[in-house]
């Protein structure tokens, strides 16, 4: 979907605040080329250091590592390559693009989404519309000045390797059908879908089989990744309470949109038992990652942003405590 937020960057980071010393436009320009410029990080940081920025131009978004850390994945709809919406490529960690194209690995038709390596490290999952059409699909305008995010009952979710073959699909289903991730453990692959007639989270094994309904609440649940162990779970989701928010929402899902401005984040086990609300911030709260100790989330939340933005990354423990 989306999103969103994944970034252009080794370290995923979006609007940042930079250095507050002055610099002249020349510095600001070397800066910003350097391999290791640390211009988008808080004085007093201690979490990241060497920030290099890896793409220029267009919206690149959803990177993802391979199991053995060597390349990333991701989304983008860069223009200058010739996009008119998002398609997938691939890049080797030491890599940049600002002068040449990365190889697509997608099919270059519809729109694509949310690519996730295997263990393997040859193959990857991602959604696409090609199937439906092989046209970009129809971009929507905002809806009475709100910010939606399409959910394209086109989308289903497909396997590939490496130079961009599709090997499988793995899902067949009516509606939208994306945002899948796999388990670090290599054995499960969450990703929501509109099949039960709301945005659930489901799992499925590695070649679509023993689908399980995970999520069972009236709202968008979405972005889900596992715990290092694969234990659990952690997503981002609305929840509407009023009759007034509930009718806004269903009758944005009936026209295949989701308004992402209002979202915390849930954690539960891998089979959805334990399910406990984490962030309690306002506003969006999205992008929620484990840290590799299995015992904190990285996320970006706007929920200090009078406007809207900056979205700024934070970190809190698991169960909600000493946010940072």
């Amino acid at each position: 979907m989306r999103t969103i937020l994944c970034f252009a960057l080794v370290i995923l980071f979006v609007n940042c605040k930079t250095d507050p010393k002055k610099q002249t436009v020349a510095d600001e320009q070397a800066t910003s080329l350097m391999a290791g410029s640390d211009t988008l990080i808080y004085a007093g940081e201690k979490h990241f250091k060497s920030i290099r920025q890896i793409t220029f131009g267009g919206d690149n978004a959803e990177a993802y590592w391979s199991f053995d850390d060597k390349q990333m994945i991701f989304q983008s709809n860069n223009k200058q390559w010739g996009l008119e919406c998002d398609q997938m490529f691939l890049m080797d960690i030491e890599d940049n693009f600002k002068s040449k194209q990365p190889p697509m690995v997608s099919t270059g038709m519809g729109r694509t989404t949310c690519a996730y390596f295997l263990p393997d490290n040859t193959h990857f999952v991602y959604g696409s519309t090609h199937l439906a059409d092989p046209a970009c699909p129809e971009v929507p305008l905002r809806k009475n000045g709100k910010y939606v995010w399409p959910v394209y009952d086109s989308f289903d979710i497909f396997v590939a390797d490496l130079e961009g073959n599709i090997t499988a699909q793995l899902t067949n289903e009516p509606g939208y059908d994306a945002e899948a991730t796999v388990s670090p453990k290599g054995d499960k692959i969450v990703f929501t879908s509109t099949r039960s007639g709301d945005l659930e989270l489901y799992t499925m094994n590695l070649d679509g089989s023993d689908v399980k309904q995970i999520t069972d609440e009236l709202g968008y649940d979405g972005g889900a990744f596992f715990s290092p162990d694969g234990s659990k779970l952690i997503f981002r989701a609305s929840r509407p309470k009023t009759p007034e928010a509930i009718k806004a929402y269903k009758d944005l899902l009936a026209q295949g949109l989701v308004e992402p401005t209002d979202m915390e984040l849930f954690i539960c086990n891998a089979d959805g038992s334990d399910l406990k609300q984490l962030t309690f911030l306002g506003n969006a709260n999205w992008s929620p990652f484990f840290h590799p100790s299995g015992e904190k989330i990285l996320f970006s939340s706007n929920y200090e942003a009078e406007k809207g933005f900056p979205f700024n990354l934070y970190l809190i423990d698991i169960d909600g405590k000493n946010l940072e």
